[in-house]
């Protein structure tokens, strides 16, 4: 369990066993909500893991851990769960089951003999069970029951009935009016249904949990002539690690010694090993092909790209999508309603009428059995992890349900210029000196200045300055100017560098080379200077990514209707973008609140807008946007923090894929709701024509149940095809 203290709220983990239904998170919460000091309550239904946020002065983790205990669901510490369940917790719950089917089958083969009528016994229309068919009924009974009876119980001694006081209820009501085989049926196909859709929810953990699994738990850190396994949590930043061919990168770091192929899929989606070598950036959970890297490390194990990642993903199971919180809202008050109508159906003929009561109590079980609502609820969380984890998988992190089905309404979608439509590497084709400057001299104070800037740009130019041999000095105060660029105190002097409004800023926009340079060209520009003096212009070249015209149309084709840049760039250079991807609109230079400004101005055109960027100046809007999407490889943290998808590789075709993953499974959802209470209507049908059982409702709740859960499970295999 980890506990986070912040004032008077802790944050608690637990896992709870046989979480499998959200059926269960109702019965939580009606539990805890009421108890004082409980803050907020959040649960991962496909994890089996509950958070609880609560004033440790009110009651402590313990107590929480012993309320759910007391509903009949194990309740402990969170630690991540084994790949399998335990083979005793497993097999003790396999083995029940296994007894209840063998004996209620012995019993309808002991009846078949009694009555030589194969249909009459299946049926469970013989009213002359022998004796020892009974004791095999009664046998079934048990088994199948054996963990029901507890929990329901509970539940009826609590008044909040669930699915288990609902089944409890069914078996009593059924052993007194004498059916046996009916009892003994309707406890082993529950006993099966719950068999059967833990192992269905299982499945979809370890496909949730697949991503979790490939940082190794070992390094071996290079100390001299000499190595030696630890743990990788152990590993300090600065150590020195050696990764073999066959192994998985345990650290984020960069290459000291070493040529090889690093396959990055489970971070970008692209299966295409990248070569490696000294001084490239590798990143924890990697697979390293073919050669033998030392590679020096620059993160903690537990801030690693990878750890982010899965820590994002995490909180994405606490952002409910609005299609799952208004199929929890009307769970609330569905099951209640359905137990008073079972109610009036058992009681109201009979009292009214002077109708055999018998008949009408069974019919009033029946309407127990239909009202679980476990196939609606389940409809949702499924359908949402398995779509996240597929997206994750691609390269493409989604923060929550409620972000994927943004996704799907999109109708405009702004692109910042830099590193998004560009390639993000751009060159300096020419550097242009302004009143008789020397280049070393200039390229001496850019290299200084820009060695502390995380922008392309910038690092383009240290990358230019470090190829003639200028090494970077230290500079002081530096200190990014928002929308324009950076300055720092150099050599006892301010030099600054940017675009065209730094120039403004240093009042020297009468100059005519100046603005004559600025205006004629299409590339990106960068002016520096110092003080109100301008020292030269730097003319970089950045191409545009090859897919951004593919891209942009496959967008349009999806129906999106309005794109547009966004860009800091001066106009010319944003305008030759625009043309060369085939994009509506650019707007240039813009300082970060008229990026917001114009993010706010198109989702009232629009409705539902996204924002595409990777820059610092790219925050305000991708937090003001309907749905923030950052870039990943080279973008900024605070731009990814922002940001509500994270593309985890400057790859622009995985836009089309997030807004099929949405649309896909928006329709998943809703088919799946569709199916659940399908089902129930066409059991209620059947029970008002006198032709339903009550082992047949169950059949009919664990069908539609594995109905719901299978058709989400789709959305992890889901094609491209597919998800349009």
């Amino acid at each position: 369990m980890s506990s986070i203290k912040t004032e008077r709220k802790i944050t608690a983990e637990y896992r709870v066993c046989g979480l499998d239904c959200a059926e269960e998170v109702a019965i939580i919460r009606r539990r805890l909500d009421g108890e004082p000091g409980i803050e907020e309550l959040r649960f991962d239904v496909v994890r089996g893991k509950l958070t609880a946020a609560y004033d440790p002065e009110a009651l402590t983790t313990e107590q929480i851990a012993e309320h759910v205990s007391a509903l009949g669901l194990e309740c402990s510490p969170w630690e991540e769960p084994p790949r399998e369940t335990p083979f005793l917790e497993r097999s003790g719950r396999d083995l029940l089951t296994a007894v209840s089917g063998f004996a209620l089958a012995l019993g309808f083969a002991l009846q078949l003999l009694g009555s030589g009528d194969w249909l009459a016994a299946i049926a469970h229309q013989h009213e002359g069970e022998s004796l020892a068919a009974r004791v095999c009924f009664l046998v079934a009974m048990v088994g199948g029951a054996a963990l029901v009876v507890p929990k329901g119980i509970k539940a009826l001694a609590a008044v909040r009935p669930d699915m288990n006081a609902l089944v409890l209820v069914a078996l009593i009501g059924a052993t007194w009016l004498s059916q046996w085989a009916e009892a003994a049926t309707l406890a082993f196909l529950f006993s099966l249904a719950g068999r059967l859709e833990g192992w269905s929810m299982a499945r979809a953990r370890r496909e949730v949990g697949g991503l979790m699994e490939v940082a190794p738990e070992q390094a071996s850190v290079v100390h001299g002539d000499h190595e030696h396994r630890v743990p990788a949590a152990s590993v300090a930043v600065g150590a020195l690690i050696r990764v073999r061919p066959g192994e998985h990168v345990p650290c984020d770091g960069e290459v000291e010694n070493g040529i090889s192929g690093v396959n990055e899929a489970m971070l970008t989606g692209e299966s295409v090993p990248t070569m490696k070598r000294r001084g490239d950036a590798v990143y924890a959970g990697t697979f390293n092909s073919d050669g033998v890297l030392d590679i020096r490390t620059t993160r903690a194990a537990d801030d690693t790209r990878l750890a982010r990642i899965l820590r994002m993903l995490e909180e994405s199971q606490h952002r409910r999508a609005p299609s799952e919180q208004f199929v929890d809202r009307f769970a609330r008050y569905y099951t209640p309603s359905m137990f008073l109508v079972a109610v009036g159906v058992a009681a109201g003929p009979p009292l009214l009428a002077g109708e055999p009561f018998s008949p009408w109590f069974y019919r009033g079980m029946l309407t127990l059995l239909i009202s679980c609502p476990c196939a609606l609820v389940i409809s949702t969380p499924v359908a949402i992890a398995a779509a996240v984890a597929k997206a994750a998988r691609r390269g493409l992190l989604i923060k929550g349900g409620a972000f994927l089905e943004e996704a799907a309404r999109i109708r405009a979608i702004a692109f910042d210029k830099t590193g998004v439509l560009t390639g993000g590497e751009p060159q300096v084709e020419e550097i242009v000196p302004l009143h008789g400057r020397d280049l070393s001299e200039i390229l001496d104070r850019l290299a200084a200045l820009e060695h502390y800037s995380e922008h392309p740009l910038a690092r383009a130019i240290v990358a230019h300055a470090a190829e003639r041999g200028i090494q970077p000095r230290p500079a002081e105060a530096f200190h990014i100017e928002r929308g324009m660029g950076a300055s720092a105190v150099i050599g006892g002097a301010r030099f600054w560098a940017g675009n065209s409004r730094m120039l403004e800023v240093a009042e020297a926009a009468a100059n005519p080379e100046a603005r004559a340079l600025l205006g004629s060209e299409s590339d990106t520009v960068v002016i520096c200077g110092e003080g109100e003096t301008p020292w030269a212009l730097v003319r970089l070249r950045d191409p545009i990514r090859p897919e951004a015209r593919r891209v942009v149309a496959e967008l349009r084709e999806l129906g999106i209707a309005h794109t547009m840049i966004l860009s800091g760039d001066h106009r010319t250079a944003a305008e030759a973008v625009r043309e060369a991807a085939g994009i509506d609109e650019a707007r240039a230079p813009l300082l970060p609140e008229d990026k917001r400004a114009a993010i706010e101005e198109i989702e009232r055109r629009y409705g539902s807008a996204a924002m595409v960027g990777d820059g610092v100046n790219d925050a305000e809007a991708l937090v003001a946007a309907s749905l923030g999407i950052g870039v990943g490889g080279a973008g900024a943290d605070i731009a990814l923090e922002s940001a509500q998808v994270v593309l985890m590789s400057p790859r622009l075709e995985l836009l089309p894929d997030l807004v099929r993953t949405g649309r896909f499974c928006l329709r998943v959802i809703r088919q799946n709701v569709a199916i659940a209470l399908g089902f129930k209507l066409a059991f209620l049908v059947l029970a008002a024509q006198n032709m339903a059982t009550l082992w047949l409702a169950v059949a009919a709740d664990m069908g539609a149940t594995l109905v719901v859960i299978f058709n989400g499970l789709r959305l992890l295999h889901g094609s491209r095809s597919r998800a349009g």
